[in-house]
């Protein structure tokens, strides 16, 4: 299977996951959705992690990975909290916003420049951003009409969470790929995965303790939401091995696309036209950023 197959099903499955996460979980707790991401998930990964342990690695290795474990649990607690709580349409695009936040960090510290594909890519992006909050500007004042989006932004807690979440990713995706220096694709994603689900289930018992016991509430919906997120996991360090990461995490980007017709299909979300092309324009903004 070629990396741009690879990476559209890594696409389709993390869209697929977030829309049955909602669909079949929205009744949890943000606490317990991460739960079943990496408790469940990480269960799934333990016996390829068997098969496949983790080599020696420097204590370069671990202080990458050290770093990154905490920013990864507050990503997934904020972006489980942004699914449950609003339309997926209004927040799923969000982490388009991903490689624009790499892009100014690196160029704030590292120096590193940003070409003119670069910034029009950054300009796509916010103006997809722009156009998922479009329906209430059609009356009132000029003034009143172009400050609607950011007004609708402010209103939509999913929204404004899951732009956290970019900013997040926009980092740890710079940790990942520090990790990746010392440890295959293929095995850092389970290691990674199941050292998150053990965590999980450490840390929130000791806030809540029996919380572990949600794994088992509802196994059928669990299975598969995490068989799902499983196969993202899998198909992106495959793709990633492949190909240059950029073009990867530009097709990649698609699976917002993917959940703005699930939230459409599942949950009867109003406006398709409108925010599919929202979506296209922050794709396409993702692509510029990438070449």
């Amino acid at each position: 299977m070629d990396w741009l197959t690879l990476s559209l099903v890594s696409a389709f499955s993390l869209a697929s996951a977030d829309a049955f996460t909602k669909k079949w979980l929205g009744d949890y707790t943000a606490r317990e959705l991460v739960v079943i991401r990496f408790g469940f998930t990480g269960l799934l990964f333990l016996p390829i992690l068997v098969a496949n342990p983790l080599p020696p690695v420097p204590w370069q290795f671990w202080g990458w990975v050290a770093a990154a474990v905490p920013l990864e649990f507050i990503a997934m607690l904020l972006y489980m909290e942004a699914i449950r709580s609003s339309p997926l349409a209004l927040t799923v695009p969000y982490l388009a916003f991903t490689p624009v936040f790499t892009a100014l960090v690196g160029l704030a510290l590292l120096g590193e420049s940003i070409s003119a594909k670069g910034w029009a890519g950054v300009l796509l992006v916010v103006a997809g951003a722009y156009l998922l909050n479009v329906e209430g500007i059609r009356s009132g004042a000029r003034a009143g009409r172009m400050m609607a989006p950011l007004k609708a932004f402010a209103r939509e807690r999913g929204s404004q969470l899951t732009l956290a979440v970019a900013i997040i990713y926009g980092i740890t995706s710079v940790m990942g790929k520090a990790a990746l220096q010392y440890v295959p694709g293929r095995v850092f994603g389970p290691f990674y995965f199941v050292l998150l689900g053990a965590l999980a289930l450490i840390v929130f018992s000791l806030r809540q303790p029996g919380i572990g016991r949600v794994m088992w509430r509802r196994p059928g919906a669990h299975l598969l939401v995490s068989a799902l997120f499983m196969a993202m996991v899998m198909t992106h360090f495959m793709a990633i091995e492949r190909i240059e990461a950029a073009y990867m995490i530009s097709v990649k980007r698609t699976s917002l696309l993917f959940g703005i017709l699930y939230g459409a299909w599942l949950f009867r979300e109003k406006g398709l036209g409108m925010h599919l092309a929202a979506g296209a324009l922050m794709v396409a903004g993702v692509a510029l950023i990438a070449l």
